[in-house]
This record gives C-alpha cells, sequence and structure tokens, in this order.
C-alpha cells in the first residue's frame, strides 16, 4: 500500500512513519495527564497535537484501562460528536474515532469521521457493515477478553502465532463485509489481554505481522509494560514509550499512537531517516 485514504486526505504509508495523537475524552484514565473532558480543552489539545506534527487524531470517549467499567452508547455519543463536529472544521489531519459501539460509530460516520479504531476487532454485529457502507480505513485490533477482565490472567501458546490467525481472520471477514483491504489496518493490542512478556515478544516479532501485507498501528504510550520494567508510574514512562516505538517502527510498524506527539515525531523521523536512509 502506498497510501492510506481517509475522505479528502491521504496519509503516505509508504514514504514515513505516522503518528496518532491520543485525545482521550474520559477522566478515567490510567494516565492523568491525558484526560480532556470538557470539549474546549480537548479542542485546544486537539489543536496542539497538530502543530507538533500529528498526522492523526483519534478521539476515545470510553476508558479501556483494564478494569474500567463500559460507557451506554448515549453517553459516549454525548461525549464524543461535539468534539468531532467541531475538530472536522478546526484541523487539516484525519480524525479518528476509537469506539466498538455500532451505533456510535454510526452517528460519527453520518458527520464525516475519517477512521474507526475498533479494539473489539470488528465483532460487534453490524460493525463491519457500517465501515464499508461508508468506506473509510479501520484499525483492528487484537484484545483477549474485555477491557474489565483482559489483564487478569492472559494466556497463550504461542502469542506471535495467535494474533497473526486473528488478525488474518478478522482482515478476511472485513472484506468479505465489503471493506476494501486498502482501507484495513492491524493492531496486535499491546497491553491488551497481555502479560509484560507477551507485549514484548510482539514489539520483538513484529515483522512476522507484515505477512498480512496490512499497515500496522502499534500503541505502546506509557503502558504498564513499560513500568514494570523500569518500575515507573505512567507519568514516568516517556523515554520507555520512545524507546518501544523506536524497535516497532525498525520492526514493521507504520503507525504510532501516543499521548506524546512531539517526542514521538522527533523520535520517528531519526528512526525513519536511518532505516531509509533518507530524510526530507
Amino acid at each position: 500500500m502506498q497510501y492510506l485514504k481517509c475522505g479528502k486526505y491521504k496519509l503516505e504509508i509508504s514514504k514515513k512513519t505516522h503518528v496518532m495523537g491520543i485525545l482521550n475524552l474520559s477522566q478515567d484514565s490510567f494516565f492523568k495527564g491525558s484526560s480532556y473532558p470538557d470539549v474546549e480543552s480537548a479542542i485546544e489539545r486537539a489543536n496542539e497535537m497538530v502543530e507538533q506534527g500529528a498526522d492523526i487524531i483519534d478521539i476515545g470517549g470510553e476508558s479501556t484501562r483494564p478494569g474500567s467499567e463500559p460507557l451506554t452508547v448515549a453517553e459516549e455519543i454525548k461525549r464524543v460528536i461535539p468534539v468531532i463536529e467541531k475538530l472536522l472544521d478546526e484541523i487539516k489531519v484525519p480524525i479518528s474515532l476509537d469506539t466498538y459501539k455500532v451505533k456510535v460509530a454510526e452517528k460519527a460516520l453520518e458527520i464525516g469521521v475519517h477512521m474507526i479504531n475498533d479494539i473489539y476487532g470488528l465483532r460487534a454485529e453490524g460493525m463491519a457493515k457500517l465501515i464499508a457502507k461508508y468506506d473509510v480505513p479501520v484499525v483492528i485490533m487484537h484484545m483477549q477478553g474485555n477491557p474489565k477482565d483482559m489483564q487478569k490472567n492472559p494466556n497463550y501458546k504461542d502469542v506471535t502465532k495467535e494474533i497473526i490467525n486473528f488478525l488474518k481472520e478478522r482482515a478476511k471477514f472485513a472484506v468479505n463485509s465489503g471493506i476494501n483491504s486498502n482501507k484495513i489496518i492491524i493492531d496486535p493490542g499491546i497491553g491488551f489481554g497481555k502479560t509484560t512478556e507477551h507485549n514484548l515478544e510482539i514489539i520483538r516479532n513484529l515483522a512476522e505481522f507484515k505477512s498480512l501485507g496490512y499497515p500496522i498501528l502499534i500503541g505502546p504510550s506509557r503502558k504498564s509494560f513499560i513500568g514494570n520494567i523500569l518500575n515507573l508510574g505512567p507519568e514516568e514512562r516517556l523515554e520507555g514509550t520512545l524507546a518501544a516505538i523506536s524497535i516497532s517502527i525498525m520492526n514493521g510498524a507504520n503507525i504510532v499512537r501516543v499521548h506524546d506527539v512531539t517526542e514521538a515525531v522527533r523520535t520517528s523521523r531519526i528512526v525513519d531517516a536511518i532505516m531509509r536512509g533518507k530524510y526530507d
């Protein structure tokens, strides 16, 4: 794939690593420095991330941290739609919505959101058909369990192989549901039903996911596996995050989903320059 078409935008996937900035509208976040629960602060933060070099803004209304409780559809719509409406007029990069709820996605797609980031991997009935109808890119993520229980006892015989097989099956399902194969992005789901050892193995073996033929998104930003290694809380995991995204890019990641846009943009530019042998 040379580029990813997101409405009026084209992301040149083959040219550079793209940075997806996290815009968290929930107060229930594992990283308290990333919450923007009111419309004004959310808009301000989104504009700031674009100025810092974000290629995509990913909006989430519901916390999916381990142990989190789900929102109602009505509450999630109430949180995300006003922000999306304003940002569609204000910023000049694609807007992604992080949701697994079909009704929430439908409302956002109706007003023009450019991408859906689905942590449930299109397992909600009707989601794939909806995305096919609007012909937007979709991030298909792997998760063992659900946010409430996913970290209780993650277990795999071969974590890399099992996640690759899951994503292969889900991508095939997406195509059979009418989603253009050029609109599919895969995400192995760092921290979603994985131990520290599982997360490290996924990043170490990320090149194997290229066999599926889809762009890879990875989101290690400030997650607990970094804290477990360094014995640090979320507020002190920036350097660990940058190390993780560096190795991920070297192993084939095309999009990195992060809280810290400036630092991730600078890091990805250096890794790209080293890996590609050129810079501009």
